[in-house]
């Protein structure tokens, strides 16, 4: 992807904040275009917001018909940011996301703020490595986890496999990572303790493959010098579309690892909230 791909829209020191008139209204502050179909931004934290990295919440605009018009979003953000990031995808003709991908700096979404989720690690047993296991804007709650001092403190290894369609698709979760390392807070946690394991399905890369069959096949275990996922040892999140969860959760689950919940901590979890694209 080149330079020019990349559109970070950025505030104006000289504006003035735009005052807020949407129910539970946040401010926009930063909006970046990855590719023509992904794009992040981050809008300002309100104060009584508290939340576990992993979490997500309803954001959105108002419809047509001037109701809210919400939508899951994982914070993509950790739970010590001062703002809060969001990751998402363009759909043409999508209710939301039609409207959102053309946001502005100093503009309002609407944020419910009511975080849940699965994704988090109250909702694991102790273990010695963690895998987080996404495709596609799925990388998000992990961009959250993965930028929390927690995940390193609780976990010996931490595994990102990440799949995209195309190498462009990427971009977000490969500069997140490479940043991790310059991290005042957690570079030196992250050193020798994260592994990131990007793949494509559409276009040729260094990894190319779905997260099902790397794991499936053993490959992924093979690149990484790792042995394969033992319940005793291994621990993992899922988030992508529906039909790759079910996929992953059986694959999961042939290791001997089972599922878990906030109330039930296991061996793996997934977030059933989270709708994605398929690979």
């Amino acid at each position: 992807m080149t330079e020019a791909t990349l559109m970070t829209d950025t505030p104006n020191p000289t504006a003035k904040p735009a005052k807020p008139h949407l129910p539970d209204a946040a401010i926009v502050t930063e909006v970046t275009h990855w590719t023509d179909r992904l794009f992040s931004f981050r809008v300002e934290r309100p104060r009584s917001l508290r939340f576990r990295s992993g979490e997500f919440v309803m954001i959105g605009l108002l419809g047509d018909n001037g109701k809210p018009l919400l939508r899951a979003y994982s914070i993509a953000s950790p739970a010590w940011d001062e703002g809060l990031e969001f990751y998402s995808i363009k759909v043409p003709d999508g209710p939301l996301t039609s409207r959102l991908q053309h946001i502005k700096v100093g503009e309002e979404i609407i944020l419910r703020p009511k975080p849940v989720g699965t994704l988090v690690h109250d909702a694991l047993l102790p273990g010695k490595r963690i895998w987080f296991l996404a495709t596609g804007t799925g990388i998000a709650p992990f961009a959250s986890l993965m930028r929390d001092p927690e995940t390193y403190e609780k976990y010996d290894q931490v595994i990102m496999m990440h799949t995209c369609r195309e190498v462009a698709e990427l971009e977000y979760g490969r500069q997140l990572v490479e940043s991790l390392q310059d991290d005042p807070l957690i570079g030196e946690m992250v050193a020798g303790k994260l592994l990131y394991y990007p793949t494509t399905t559409r276009e040729d890369f260094h990894h190319k493959g779905r997260v099902t069959d790397n794991l499936s096949s053993g490959k992924v275990f093979q690149d990484l010098n790792l042995p394969p996922m033992d319940p005793a040892t291994d621990r993992a999140m899922v988030c992508g579309s529906l039909a790759f969860n079910v996929d992953v959760k059986a694959i999961l689950e042939g290791f001997g690892l089972r599922e878990g919940a906030n109330s039930d901590p296991k061996e793996y979890v997934v977030e059933k909230a989270f709708v994605g694209e398929g690979i």
